[in-house]
This record gives C-alpha cells, structure tokens and sequence, in this order.
C-alpha cells in the first residue's frame, strides 16, 4: 500500500530550521520545568491519596474545592469524571511538613476526603449505626440480611450489589425506589429500609501510596528510562556504527525531553501510565528510526557516487508510506483513547499522541539530520554504511 507515488521531498533541506524548532520547543520545556512551574508528581511518585467519588446529587466542582480548602486541603486537585458534576476524581496529598509520615497517614488524608463530603444526614445515620447501602460491600450486607433470612441473605445482597455496579444506576443508588425494580419481596424490603440508609455519595475507586514507595518508584522509573537507552545504543552501534546509536539515542532523548516539556506546560502529573506511555514512545520512535536507518545503509552501497544528504532524502522518501501509515493508524487509535477512554486512561492517551507525533517528527528530520552533522564533523574517509 503506497499513499506516496514515488515522493521526492527534499527533507534535509529545512534540517537547520528542524533543529532550531527542536531546540526552542526544548529549551521552552527545560525553562519552564526549572524555574517555571515544573512537573507535577502523582500520588504513584509522591505520596497520597487518589479518591473518585461519586454523588447521589450534582455538587458543583466550586463548592467542592471550597469544601476543602476550608478543610485545609486546599492543593487537593480536583477532576470531573464525566459533565453533570455528579463523579470526580479528588489527588489529596499530605502537606510539606508531614510527608516523611508513614502509609497510615495518607490513608488517614483519604478518609478525611470523605468525611468532609458527606452530608449531615449521612453522619446522623452513621451515628445511629445504620449500613451505607452505598458503600456496603456484598458480605457485609449477607452478613446482615441473614438473621431475618438466611436462606435468601447471599442472593439479594448479590443481586443488590450488581445492580449498585450495573451502568444502569452507575453506583450509586439515588433513591428506594431503585430497589423496588429488583422484586426483593415487601419484608426484606422493610428490612433493608429499617438497617441501612442511602449515603449521599459512593467511593468508586481508592488509591494510597506512602512516600517511601512514591520515591522507590521514581528512582526505578528513571532508572528503567536510562539503563534503556544505554541497551538500545549499544545495540544500534553493534548494528549498524556508532553514529546510527548515537544519532537514535540523541533523537529519543529529544522525544522524551519535548514529552516532558509539554506535561510541564500543560500542567498534568507524571505517574506510572506516563512512564509506561514514556517507555512505549521510546521503543516506537526507535523502530521507526532503525528503520530509516536499514533504507540509508542499502542506499549507500547502491548510491556510492551521490551526496550523503541525497541519500538521506531518498531514504526517507522511500519510507515514507510506511511511516504515514504506521503512525496515523496508531494516531487514531490513541486519539480514541484520548477523547473517549475516560480519566484514568487520559494521561496515558495523551502522552502517547504527543509521541506518535514528536516520533514521526524526529525520526524523519532529527535522526537524519544527526547523521548529517556528524558526517560533516568527523568527515569519514569511507561510507557510513562500511
């Protein structure tokens, strides 16, 4: 499949205006994480507690933050899930002065997260030793439904609690009605009205990390990015020459630095799923990379009498297609993800986009162009394919 009909485009010819683009969108990115307002850490890196809550009634996202800034967490960062100001996902961190606490504390931060948001009816009903059939998992309920029924205690706290996760209610339940759909019968009805009570809110997913794990994870990150790059450039040099390693390892160095730059501007965390995205950009933009580097080296054997940048564009040019295709197949595919895969996947989807992008970008225009440079540089006597 070809969507170029022999393409001649001259891409070394703009290889010092691709350079300085590079260098500014980097120096931007280095700028603004140094003294700008750097790269925000998760709760993976720095300790905390991640909540998604979602409430029985709209609770506009104004009134939220204020709930917990008069609280006294007031950096808690705060993310709707979905419009309708009904589920958001609430990042609680330990203040500067308490982060050496230890895991308890920070599960302590995520309880008080939702002490905070309950209502005065939820606290009343707590106080008076009723069951949040909001909150209540499906053996606890067994558990109390089965002094008045033991036999049908396991199957209507089942059938209870799968409705409660169904898309259809999505969690929460918002009113005693709900539970008339499920045919339960009159008396285990009332015995479910008399015990328990409809909290105003549900905790849909929680996440605590202590900050002696946040710090193990950020060094094994970093570590796992370098000890990378040193494989791929030894590989590549054993490959092909050292000039190929060291032009695929500048170029990834740049993919990663301009990622980085564009979450330090953007202002998103850098957790897990990036570094994960991270290390997926890395590995995608090296096989585009090697690949155009298989095309230079043939081309040098049969292209002995022309200029190496010629060479360089005709080796682009011929996979061309095959770029194209790759990367706007896997565009769309993370574009979906972006726009449709939900919170927990958006940093990941987008962090991927930015590298397809910056990928396809480098290893077309920066890979070549270091070849270039350094062919230009050392001026050796043979080709650098020999």
């Amino acid at each position: 499949m070809q969507i170029f009909k022999n393409p001649d485009f001259k891409f070394m010819k703009y290889k010092y205006i691709a350079l300085a683009l590079s260098i500014t969108v980097i120096l931007i990115g280095i700028f603004n994480i140094y003294f700008g307002k750097g790269l925000t850490s998760g709760i993976d890196f720095s300790g905390g507690a991640l909540i998604q809550i979602r409430f029985k009634s709209p609770f506009p996202i104004g009134e939220l933050r204020q709930t917990l800034s008069a609280a006294g967490l007031e950096d808690a960062k705060i993310t709707e899930v979905e419009e309708g100001q009904r589920e958001y996902i609430i990042r609680a961190m330990l203040p500067e002065a308490d982060v050496e606490k230890e895991l308890e504390a920070h599960e302590l931060v995520g309880n008080r997260v939702i002490d905070i948001l309950r209502d005065e009816g939820d606290r009343e009903a707590l106080q008076k030793g009723l069951i949040d059939l909001n909150e209540v998992d499906t053996e606890a309920l067994t558990n109390l439904l089965s002094t008045s029924f033991p036999e049908e205690a396991a199957a209507a706290a089942t059938k209870i609690i799968q409705y409660r996760e169904s898309t259809t209610i999505k969690g929460i339940y918002e009113s005693s009605d709900q539970l008339k759909e499920l045919d339960l019968g009159q008396l285990m009805e009332s015995e479910i009205e008399e015990k328990t009570f409809l909290g105003s809110l549900v905790t849909k997913r929680r996440e605590t990390v202590g900050p002696q794990v946040g710090r193990t994870l950020k060094r094994k990150a970093t570590q796992a990015t370098v000890w990378a790059l040193i494989g791929m450039l030894i590989y590549i040099g054993i490959r092909f020459k050292l000039a190929y390693g060291v032009s695929a390892i500048i170029t990834l160095a740049h993919d990663v630095l301009i990622t980085l730059g564009i979450f330090s501007l953007t202002n998103r965390e850098i957790n897990l799923p990036v570094i994960a995205a991270i290390m997926t950009i890395v590995g995608y933009s090296l096989n585009d990379t090697i690949v155009i580097f298989d095309r230079v080296r043939d081309n040098l054997k049969s292209m002995r009498k022309h200029e190496f940048q010629e060479i360089l564009n005709t080796s682009i040019n011929q996979t061309l297609s095959r770029t194209s295709i790759t990367s706007g197949t896997t565009l769309l595919t993370v574009l979906a993800l972006f726009l449709f895969g939900g919170e927990v996947i958006n940093d990941f989807a987008f962090t991927m986009m930015i590298g397809v992008v910056v990928g396809t970008y480098s290893s077309i225009y920066q890979s070549c162009s270091l070849l270039y440079f350094w062919k230009k540089l050392f001026k050796p006597k043979k080709g650098m394919g020999k």
